[in-house]
């Protein structure tokens, strides 16, 4: 049974591989219960930083982050900067990122990488936004960042596509972030990220697809899309010995109280008697 009330906290709705069925890929979402998809504003580049805007202003389901990806770093300008000061006061937006550090690709210097996320931080805070962290392969670094300029904003964030240790997670949860797993928990060989999974508490987990990349382990090859984060919700029920509908619900509640939106009303039944719409 495909759980309901699902949520799919990362998803680059912008992205090409979206461009010959967008509108489709937003119906399968709904068809799959899905009630809400945070999309993210970063992942084209600096150039398109309103990329996850129009999703959000014309489904009310859809809310938005602005941001710079550490790829980029090193195309940041300050009109760049200037622009996401601007774009943080919309309504839509609910978070700032993703963003972060990336020593795995290595796209931009790692001290451009570390001036940019730092600006970044102290714009989130200045805008009073949670901030979607991205981090491979630099932990050290970027919890240190947090520990030193984040952490006593109080606003805490997202680790998106969580690939990290236990330790890891918690200095994370000490400073207000919530965990966010992506298909790759379905993945044969990610038995100790499930492990992970297993042992974080249920009010700080979240489920996300990270789409169009990274499909869960009966999608690999495909381009992923948010109705596949059922399937992420499905082995994250698995690992903590839940049903999926139960973690669907946990999951949803909690990006519902980190970011203050209310829940969907229900549909309204029609009066008894009353007819049928054509």
């Amino acid at each position: 049974m495909t759980p309901v009330d699902l949520v799919d906290s990362h998803a680059h709705l912008e992205f090409p591989q979206f461009d010959p069925d967008r509108e489709a890929v937003l119906e399968r979402a709904r068809s799959a219960g899905l009630a809400a998809i945070l999309a993210i504003g970063s992942g084209t580049g600096p150039s398109r930083l309103d990329a996850a805007l129009p999703f959000a202003e014309t489904h009310d389901w859809i809310w938005a982050t602005i941001g710079i990806h550490p790829h980029e770093a090193g195309e940041a300008t300050d009109e760049h900067f200037a622009r996401l000061a601007a774009l943080a006061r919309h309504p839509r937006v609910v978070g700032w990122g993703e963003i972060g550090l990336d020593y795995y690709y290595d796209h931009s210097p790692r001290e451009t990488q570390l001036r940019v996320f730092r600006r970044q931080l102290d714009m989130a805070w200045e805008a009073r936004l949670p901030v979607i962290l991205h981090c491979r392969e630099a932990w050290p670094d970027a919890l240190a960042q947090l520990e030193t300029s984040w952490a006593r904003t109080g606003l805490g964030g997202i680790f998106h596509c969580f690939t990290g240790s236990l330790e890891d997670a918690r200095r994370g949860m000490e400073m207000g972030f919530l965990v966010s797993f992506a298909g790759n928990l379905t993945y044969p060989k990610s038995q100790p990220l499930r492990q992970v999974a297993r042992e974080l508490p249920l009010d700080r987990l979240l489920i996300e697809t990270d789409s169009p990349f990274l499909p869960p382990q009966g999608h690999r090859g495909r381009r992923n899309e948010p109705a596949f984060v059922a399937e992420v919700a499905k082995m994250l029920a698995n690992v903590r010995d839940l049903s999926a509908e139960e973690i669907a619900r946990i999951t949803a509640t909690n990006f519902r109280r980190f970011f203050r939106l209310e829940a969907p009303s229900p549909p309204t039944p029609a009066p008894e008697g009353s007819p049928s719409p054509s």
